[in-house]
């Protein structure tokens, strides 16, 4: 693994040739992509259990860092659905500070990934394990709007799904019937705002704006009692947070150790996959391992100011890009926007229902993921669909770290299955040869007390008992075992070590092991192991036909009488013969088309350009 600190932020590669229109198309790519993070922002701090303030430094703080130092160019970061569960479970379990640390670690993590250049490793994370932990956090979203949504009477909702549910159904008679009414006006105007028009400004800030004016002019805090963020959280302040440096608990660090990979984990795969994304809408190309350190310097410095986690947003990505932006100077824009707004509306944001922003993540929820993807669980391999199922029900039933790792070991032991199965040993001879040239057996002697296996595939800890069982069903001791390992691409330690005992076993009775034709990984392995010169340099052999060679040798046989490099020989003299003697008959037929030209008389022979001598005829 290659550690290095590569600085090659998209922005200053944007910067150079950066035209006024250009500019301007950012600017207002920024503007747009504003109204729709100044909801979500709001609704998904709120969400994760923390003031609604630090929603929005988030998006300041870590949007502005992603776009400065992040390898897209039209990535658009901050708080999203994918925290919202595990940021609640940390500040429930340990508080809000812990968060704060947490999240810096996760950024530190995600610096070092960048550095050791582990951006492109993230991509294999399996299909189905992505998909299903997506799909898990929305209902996880949905279920932690059940008391904001519906105005339910109760203290505290319990942090895991099954509780939430629980009391739901406990508290059905506190259900507030003004706030239901809001919350599913806010979602069918959200939910049903025109397509054409996002693109102007979005359906999330045309419901939060509505319904902050509604809030005064109907007097639905005072009259309905409908919570807003005032009566909840209180005054928002005209200033961002000053900086503020996490106390450090050796015991504490060891708690967050685990939530903070999964929260590096989501980070580097959500922003990654919104790379790839916006890549093919604008037809570029992010630096995975420049973006792993945005995001990583983002979740690093913004916890120090009382920044949640931030990511990249597809949503928010996606409409930079249709709204015009190329460069990072869209987000740049953005972030700046939501600064102003914050210090200049301040006094008038605790009108702002929370019906309406659970409005705002119940349709974000739903937008998330397509609901149709369980449909077509059938048609999948049972094994893909059962990882899948695992996946889902761990993330909505237990909690995200543990979806996340038991999906990925779930996912990695099928992938050592299947390699298992394609890979195969089977005993080969003269009779059921399949190679051609001088790796082929056909029309050569395997002497008497030589036995030869063929390997395909890859040679790792799965092929070992497949290994062991192809030599008990051979029922024979072979003098020289001949392992054919031409098409073996890929060596791991425990195929190693199953050379090497067998080496030690045949050894210890006498027998000798020859390797036949290995490839550049597995070879390398093996130097590099000392296991070549423990086997004999001279046990190594280039082909079968020298492997054959040297094992006669070692049973103290004479050379085979039609040997190898003879037969080679004569092949090769053959096909020299064949293709002089196709020469020699062109060249007949166009010295016989030459005379039979010059033999025609003059009047009836149409005029031709002079022959050049042809030196072969």
């Amino acid at each position: 693994m290659i550690f290095s600190l590569p600085f090659r932020p998209k922005l200053l590669e944007a910067l150079h040739g950066m035209t006024r229109a250009q500019l301007l198309r950012d600017t207002l790519a920024g503007v747009n992509v504003m109204t729709l993070a100044f909801p979500l922002s709001l609704a998904f701090a709120i969400a994760s259990g923390v003031k609604p303030e630090q929603g929005l430094y988030g998006s300041i703080i870590g949007g502005a860092l992603v776009a400065a130092f992040g390898g897209s160019r039209v990535q658009i970061a901050g708080p999203t659905g994918a925290f919202v569960i595990i940021t609640g479970g940390i500040i429930h379990s340990h508080g809000l500070p812990a968060l704060l640390l947490c999240t810096i670690m996760a950024g530190g993590m995600l610096c070092l990934m960048g550095a050791a250049k582990l951006g492109s490793i993230i991509r294999y994370i399996p299909y189905p394990v992505s998909r299903a932990f997506t799909k898990g956090i929305a209902v996880l979203i949905l279920s932690s709007q059940i008391k904001p949504f519906l105005g339910l009477d109760v203290e505290t909702m319990p942090i895991d799904f099954i509780g939430k549910i629980r009391a739901l159904f406990e508290h059905l008679s506190s259900i507030h019937s003004p706030t239901v009414l809001l919350s599913l006006a806010s979602v069918t105007l959200i939910g049903l705002w025109p397509k054409r028009l996002s693109r102007i400004i979005p359906g999330a800030m045309v419901g939060l704006v509505a319904s902050m004016i509604a809030v005064p002019f109907f007097h639905l805090q005072e009259q309905w009692q409908i919570a807003t963020l005032g009566s909840e959280f209180g005054t928002f302040t005209r200033a961002l947070p000053a900086l503020v440096l996490p106390t450090v608990d050796s015991a504490l660090l060891r708690d967050l150790i685990q939530p903070a990979f999964t929260i590096a984990l989501l980070v580097a795969m959500q922003a990654l996959l919104c790379a790839v994304v916006t890549d093919g809408l604008i037809d570029d190309r992010h630096d995975s391992n420049q973006e792993l350190i945005g995001q990583g310097l983002a979740n690093l410095v913004g916890p120090l100011f009382g920044c949640i986690p931030v990511t990249g947003a597809v949503a928010r990505s996606v409409l930079n890009v249709r709204s015009g932006a190329r460069t990072p100077v869209a987000g740049l824009v953005h972030s700046a926007l939501l600064l102003i707004v914050l210090l200049v509306a301040a006094p008038y944001l605790g009108n702002i229902p929370l019906a309406t922003l659970s409005a705002i993540l119940v349709v974000a929820a739903f937008r998330m993921v397509s609901w149709k993807q369980f449909t077509r669980l059938a048609s999948w391999p049972l094994s893909d669909s059962s990882i899948f199922l695992a996946t889902f029900a761990l993330t909505v039933l237990t909690n995200l770290t543990l979806a996340v790792e038991v999906g990925v070991v779930l996912a990695a032991l099928l992938m050592v299955k299947r390699i298992a199965e394609t890979s195969q040993i089977t005993a080969v001879d003269e009779t059921t040869e399949t190679e051609g040239s001088h790796h082929s057996l056909v029309g050569r002697q395997v002497p008497e007390g030589v036995l030869i296996f063929r390997i395909f595939g890859a040679f790792f800890f799965g092929m070992v008992d497949k290994l062991d069982d192809e030599l008990k069903r051979a029922r024979q001791e072979p003098d020289v075992l001949i392992l054919r390992v031409r098409k073996v691409l890929a060596m791991d330690a425990t195929g190693l070590q199953a050379l090497e005992d067998l080496r030690i076993k045949l050894r210890a009775k006498g027998k000798h092991l020859i390797l036949s034709a290995p490839h550049t990984q597995p070879l390398s392995v093996m130097i590099n192991a000392g296991f070549i010169d423990r086997l004999g340099e001279e046990n190594v052999c280039p082909h079968i036909a020298a492997a054959l060679a040297r094992a006669r040798q070692i049973l103290g046989l004479p050379p085979e009488n039609d040997a190898p490099e003879s037969r080679e020989s004569l092949a090769t003299e053959r096909h020299a013969i064949d293709a002089a003697r196709k020469e020699l008959a062109g060249a007949l037929e166009r010295a016989q088309s030459i005379l039979t030209r010059l033999d025609t008389p003059p009047e009836k022979s149409a005029p031709h350009p002079p022959v050049s001598p042809n030196p072969r005829t």
